[in-house]
């Protein structure tokens, strides 16, 4: 079979874990994703690990050279070797061309880009509009999955809360960084003749998911 290394775009809550999750459990590709990656160098206590520790304790951003040296040590190990799906890196175009330059010395390159495409009113809609029950943690959506008494959980009567990083203006800002930096890997990998869409406004998961498996059998 193809060996498939795999990029997973999309914009908070777009729907990417649910993806990355039946995309691993049918293709056995590791899902690793930028902050897995980070927390396993720390734990393992690497170089690297112990480099992204100090930007990581004191609050800063993790720089690039850090985060594509963890990235270069996770790729080597033995589940990594007949593929991977990549969630959360690269974040910018300088990451990106890192990672080619690491995988060709290598001799692999990346197979697929799958970008989830969702427009930004409805990841908007999606993300401020959870709630879950201070009780049992049952997710809701105000919008597309709401109880049956709003603010009460129907299982168990439990008043639902919201995140409070799920706020509608905390929300906006986290989709204008993502816009920021992903439009122009859209661009970077489309002139690679790698990028596929998968939109998924208004899709189900299964719906979204179907689209997914047609990129991945290419």
């Amino acid at each position: 079979m193809a060996q498939r290394n795999v990029i997973l775009l999309g914009g908070p809550g777009a729907g990417k874990g649910t993806q990355a999750e039946r995309i691993v459990a049918d293709y056995g590709l590791p899902h690793i994703s930028t902050g897995e990656m980070l927390r396993e160098a720390v734990a393992k206590g690497s170089d690297m690990g112990r480099e992204a520790q100090k930007y990581m304790e004191s609050g800063q951003l993790v720089p690039d050279e850090v985060v594509i040296g963890v990235v270069r040590d996770r790729l080597a190990e033995p589940d990594a070797a007949e593929g991977f799906l990549l969630d959360g890196f690269p974040r910018t175009v300088p990451q990106a061309e890192a990672l080619d330059a690491m995988l060709a010395e290598a001799g692999r390159a990346i197979t697929h880009v799958v970008l989830i495409d969702v427009p930004a009113e409805e990841l908007v809609q999606r993300i401020a509009g959870r709630r879950s029950c201070s009780v049992c943690g049952k997710l809701y959506n105000v919008t597309f999955d709401p109880p049956r008494t709003a603010g009460v959980c129907d299982l168990d009567g439990g008043e639902l809360v919201q995140r409070a990083d799920d706020n509608e203006d905390t929300v906006r800002s986290r989709i204008a960084v993502f816009e920021r930096q992903t439009a122009p890997l859209i661009g970077y990998y489309t002139d690679k003749g790698l990028l596929r869409n998968a939109p998924g406004g208004g899709k189900l998961p299964d719906e979204v998911y179907a689209q997914v498996g047609q990129i991945l059998a290419d």
